[in-house]
């Protein structure tokens, strides 16, 4: 019998159960879909096993992880709700939908957790939010859930009302981290380096800018002075992102999605 199931491996499904991979057996996780073409490719390049059904997967599977469009969670919730017991813990990924809003829809006393992972979790640096809707899990049930997101990345238990800004914060900001490195490569193949190398340049300079913030715990101010030399090419450059509204246009898009997050419930 595995212990986590996954209902959905879509692209965030298949970022967390690869990341699993690195703390559980191929014979402790199972999922399914209802994509028979992409099952029969993950079973393959995974080893993890298909289980034919939501139903199915829930009756062999104590932690269910709910890796679904939030638009089909009634469906799936409905087809589930009389096959889920006192014993499961649900996992819930969707944006918007609350602890409760599973909670009831699956009958009521239900283990639900609540979280917003990204898909930096299938190279086993994601991160994503946490939190729990029952009273009645046991600390060695959060545990093994914290366990779980801890398995391709880090993660982070907060209140639950404030998840929606977690989407915001992680889960679907990978697409603007992953925009700005386009652009910042695009200009440098304006200059003549290589596409290539300038997608090399661009993204390991991502990546050890943040190591910085992570690691000195220096805020990000600080770090961005200690670059800009007086009278130098950092600061022409930070004065050009000001004067064109850089962080203007990243809150502006952090709106919109907290926005259309908090729009999922309605």
């Amino acid at each position: 019998m595995a212990v986590l199931g996954f209902i959905g491996i879509g692209n965030m499904g298949y970022a967390m159960m690869k990341g699993a991979l690195t703390k559980y057996t191929k014979e402790e996780l199972a999922f399914t879909s209802v994509d028979e073409a992409r099952n029969q490719q993950v079973a393959a390049e995974t080893g993890v096993s298909c289980i034919a059904g939501n139903i199915e997967l829930v009756k062999s599977c104590k932690y269910v992880v709910l890796a679904i469009k939030p638009q089909v969670y009634p469906l799936v919730l409905k087809e589930i709700k009389d096959y889920i017991t006192k014993d499961h813990v649900m996992i819930s990924i969707a944006p918007g939908i609350t602890t409760g809003d599973v909670a009831e829809q699956l009958g009521g006393n239900v283990k639900v957790s609540r979280a917003m992972p990204n898909t930096p979790a299938l190279v086993n640096e994601g991160m994503a939010g946490l939190c729990f809707g029952s009273e009645t899990m046991s600390e060695e049930e959060k545990n093994t859930v914290i366990e779980f997101f801890g398995s391709f990345g880090k993660c982070e238990v907060i209140d639950e009302k404030l998840m929606n800004a977690v989407v915001c914060a992680s889960g679907s900001s990978p697409a603007y981290v992953y925009m700005f490195i386009e652009a910042l490569a695009d200009s440098a193949v304006k200059y003549g380096i290589p596409r290539d190398k300038a997608y090399a340049f661009a993204a390991q300079t991502v990546l050890g800018s943040a190591k910085m913030v992570l690691e000195t715990g220096e805020h990000p101010g600080k770090l961005k002075d200690n670059v800009c030399s007086p009278g130098g090419t950092t600061i022409a450059a930070v004065e050009a992102l000001e004067e064109y509204g850089f962080r203007n246009a990243i809150m502006k898009a952090t709106d919109a999605c907290y926005e259309k997050t908090a729009g999922f419930k309605k």
